[in-house]
């Protein structure tokens, strides 16, 4: 800071990027903060002494927390989740060398909308949350003394009639964060420079026309911006620069530019024996440098003083997409195994720093993912730069989400349409250089039809709102913009899965690409119906290439069950255990590597994320689907389950570790293991070696825990030496004597003073509950039972006929059985049976007037073994809703 002027000079504001001819200050300190609308703040002379001293990148919204402490810091009481205007205003000197020279202010993002003054002079507004946009500076500009830069976001909810009614996303399953959350800085040019002003791009794009190991052939267009007083007649020099500094293709070419004016020249360069971009396994760059020079009034080709220059990593590759083989890299099969992004993270929001997208990559590559789906809008250039370095295939996408219309409106408003076409013409301009991108989505799930769910507000009624129109015109603008690329879009709907009564619009025609969001097992059908219906899509489109843009399910960190199977998964609610999101993983993944047709798969989601529209798991305003805390450190088991399948690096995990106090005596034990043998020990003595276990998933069968601290170590060993993980449970000994299955539910209810396990051991029959299910956003609503202290756990149920065989140890055993019902119970009598002996005959539960009402019966039973409990309809379904077992002595 200068002494007492409260100016930030700009040689003491960080490092400055100097490229030959032009100047780039990051402005990143100094800055002033309100929280509200200031109208005056605009002013030059406007008093900011009292706002908040922040640094940029900066977000006021805190939003998302856990009800524990695992994975996060962000607490209810730190949780901003204010929507609407806020103010920034930064003073700062000129650079020494400005006389002469264009001055330009870049932002790399700012939400939703932004308005920019500079010394009290309107320098213009951008719409739009996601992208980099600039505004010339040079005539605002103060050369000498003080520059005060103000800016105005908003990032206001849009609704019919608000300033942000015409700007993407006007709906989403994912907090929309404001502020100046992405870099700011001061660019400066001579008068004649590479144009700042095409879309927020660099001015420079690149395409690889054609690549084989002998040859490949780049074209280069060059936009030439002449802010002079003069006409200017020029020399543009391109050149290919490989690692080793050696200089692999160059072309120059003379660009004449009237004053005022841009032109866009073009060059082809020819590159003999090219080191090609291989993906993960080789990502080659190299340099793509362009090199401006002349001066007004200068004689055609003659050699001039250099005015501006660009460098860029380029990978020299090729992509396509086929039906039939998938992806293809450089004209070779290549299986993309990807994962959704979304940007924020605890503690910070959006405001993210380069170092947190490494982690991420980093978090991303351990696992084995070599490509990235960026959803739902466009992500700053520090994930496309170090996709690019680690050879990360990437799907791009503009924030077109659900709904495009507000109120009861049937078309989109025109300025909604400019919107859209805005976004992805800066998503384009300002990443079609990156060897990562592969695909320029336009939308995600607009195929909602007439089921668009109470979450997501607004929109006409499915039946007459037709997104292909609108998709109609994205089309058109990405292939203009950009036709060495294909289109896409990801739908949710097609399958029909929320009704037969569904209205629902065909709309991946639309695009290039197929891509499917598919929560088989989650919101709807069986983990099972993935593999079979992508197959009924191949067969519907067979010349349309197709991949898995979503699949997963939620998964809570302290939460978890004893059989997958025991009943459903809450997905709008809270039972979400960390071994069922596992469980829908490990399914899908079986049935995906079955279909190699399928040029890509990514998991929803890499990370958990901030969304204000659920309630769900053990968290508030989080989505849960991450294999990853909202931490982005804390790893749940699936993540270690693709790593196992997808990184070769030899691992061994132990799932359920979390899972420390133990229901019952009795467990499978699940290791992901990718080492050639895998030995588990438990408190020291080996429970027995095991080799090809199908999906690295090595299961041990029934084991019995010790009463107290039972240590569990998995042992793999490999051609290269061993490797190790470890767990510790704990079995207390009144649960080895006594434990309690809460039947029908796949998360156990929580009992005073005791542990219950959730629905285990059992054959057959249905699950229920009396509760009203939860909705999003909305809990559940329980249902009040007399007569038992377990309400949660005699709410759900198991009903029809079935049988439970509970594997315990020789002896005899008290039953007690319990069955709980509502005032709207049928009439009717079922058997219970251990065996051949009769526990019940033609039993028939009470039946309350009104409410709900619980039962006992108990049994004394030899065993052994096992425990063996048959229930049998009779004239109404047989159920059971608690079962406890007590080791008699």
């Amino acid at each position: 800071m200068l002494a007492g002027s409260g100016l930030v000079a700009l040689a003491q504001a960080g490092p400055v990027a100097a490229q030959d001819g032009r100047t780039v200050v990051p402005l990143d300190s100094g800055w002033r903060f309100f929280d509200g609308d200031a109208p005056d703040a605009a002013r030059p002379d406007f008093a900011d002494a009292a706002w908040e001293q922040v640094s940029v990148p900066h977000t006021w919204n805190r939003v998302g927390y856990y009800h524990h402490d695992l994975g996060g810091t962000n607490r209810a009481e730190t949780v901003d989740k204010r929507q609407g205007v806020g103010w920034y205003r930064l003073h700062f000197a000129a650079p020494k060398d400005a006389a002469g020279k264009r001055q330009w202010l870049e932002f790399d993002a700012a939400s939703r909308v932004a308005q920019v003054w500079l010394n009290g002079q309107y320098l213009g507004e951008h719409r739009g949350g996601f992208s980099r946009f600039r505004f010339d500076a040079t005539a605002a500009m103060t050369a000498s003394g003080d520059n005060v830069l103000v800016v105005r976001v908003d990032n206001t909810q849009p609704r019919a009639g608000s300033p942000t009614a015409d700007v993407l996303p006007l709906s989403g399953d994912f907090f929309v964060h404001g502020g100046l959350y992405r870099p700011v800085r001061l660019v400066t040019t001579a008068p004649l420079h590479i144009d700042l002003a095409d879309a927020g791009g660099p001015g420079v794009r690149a395409t690889t026309v054609a690549a084989s190991a002998q040859e490949a052939v780049i074209e280069v267009a060059v936009r030439v911006a002449n802010d002079g007083a003069k006409a200017a007649k020029a020399q543009v020099r391109v050149s290919l620069v490989d690692r080793e500094g050696r200089e692999a293709a160059s072309a120059m070419i003379p660009a004449y530019t009237p004053a005022g004016k841009t032109s866009e020249i073009s060059a082809k360069l020819t590159v003999a024996n090219p080191h090609l971009w291989q993906g993960t396994a080789d990502p080659y760059l190299y340099d793509l440098k362009v090199q401006l020079s002349g001066a007004q009034g200068q004689l055609p080709g003659a050699e001039g003083q250099l005015s501006d220059a660009t460098s860029q990593p380029y990978g020299i590759r090729t992509m396509a997409f086929d039906p039939a083989r998938g992806f293809l890299l450089n004209g070779q099969p290549y299986r993309l195994r990807g994962v959704g992004y979304h940007q924020d993270r605890d503690g910070k929001g959006w405001a993210i720093s380069r170092a947190d997208v490494e982690e991420d990559v980093a978090t991303m590559r351990e696992m084995g993912a070599n490509s990235i789906r960026l959803t739902h809008y466009q992500h700053g250039q520090d994930i496309h730069d170090l996709a690019d370095r680690a050879g990360i295939v990437v799907w791009d996408e503009i924030p077109l989400v659900s709904t495009w219309t507000l109120g009861a409106k049937k078309d989109p408003d025109p300025a909604l349409v400019a919107n859209a076409k805005a976004q992805l013409t800066e998503l384009v301009r300002q990443n079609q250089n990156h060897a990562a991108s592969a695909i320029w989505s336009i939308a995600n799930e607009v195929d909602f039809g007439n089921s668009l769910p109470a979450f997501l507000f607004g929109g006409a009624d499915g039946r007459e709102v037709d997104p292909l129109p609108l998709l109609g015109e994205l089309q058109k603008t990405a292939k203009a913009l950009d036709p060495s690329r294909p289109t896409a879009l990801a739908t949710c709907c097609e399958a029909r899965a929320f009704g037969n009564d569904i209205e629902i619009p065909t709309t991946a025609v639309a695009a290039d690409l197929g891509g499917a969001n598919r929560y088989f097992g989650w919101y709807f059908g069986k983990a099972g119906d993935l593999g079979p219906h992508l197959d009924g899509l191949r067969a519907k489109r067979p010349q349309q290439p197709l991949a898995v843009t979503e699949y997963g399910a939620g998964g809570a960190l302290t939460m978890h069950t004893d059989n997958v199977l025991g009943g459903p998964a809450d997905s709008r609610g809270a039972a979400q255990p960390e071994e069922y999101e596992s469980y829908i993983h490990e399914t899908a993944l079986a049935q995906l590597d079955a279909r190699p047709w399928l040029y890509a798969t990514w998991l929803w989601n890499s990370f958990d994320f901030a969304t204000t529209v659920r309630t769900e798991g053990d968290a508030q305003d989080i989505n849960t689907k991450g294999l990853v805390a909202y931490d982005h450190k804390t790893r749940k088991d699936a993540w270690y389950f693709y790593k196992a399948n997808w990184n070769p690096a030899p691992m061994v995990h132990i799932t359920s570790k979390r899972y420390v106090d133990r229901a019952y005596p009795v467990t499978d034990v699940r290791v992901y293991s990718n080492a050639a043998t895998t030995d588990l020990l438990l408190n020291g003595r080996s429970l027995g070696v095991k080799s090809d276990c199908p999906q690295m998933i090595c299961v041990w069968s029934g084991v019995r825990l010790d009463e107290g601290t039972n240590a569990l170590v998995a042992r793999g060993t490999h051609a290269g030496g061993t490797v190790e993980d470890s767990a510790s449970w704990t079995l207390a000994p009144e649960t080895a004597r006594h434990f309690v299955i809460d039947a029908g539910t796949l998360l156990a209810a929580r009992s005073e003073g005791r542990v219950l396990g959730s629905d285990n051991w059992f054959e057959g029959g249905l699950t229920a509950s009396l509760d009203k299910p939860a909705d999003f956003g909305k809990p559940s609503v329980p249902t009040a039972i007399s007569g038992t202290t377990d309400r949660g756990a005699l709410a759900t149920y198991r009903s029809g006929t079935f049988s439970y065989r509970v594997p315990v140890a020789d002896g005899r055993y008290k039953v007690t059985l319990w069955f709980a019902t509502d005032a709207g119970q049928k009439v009717g009598t079922f058997d219970v049976m251990s065996g051949r002996k009769v526990l019940l005959r033609k039993f028939q539960p009470a039946i309350p007037a009104s409410g709900a009402v619980a039962e006992a019966r108990a049994f004394t039973l030899k065993a052994k073994g096992e425990l063996a409990l048959d229930f049998v309809s009779g004239t109404t379904d047989a159920r059971v809703a608690m079962i406890e077992i007590e080791r008699l002595r």
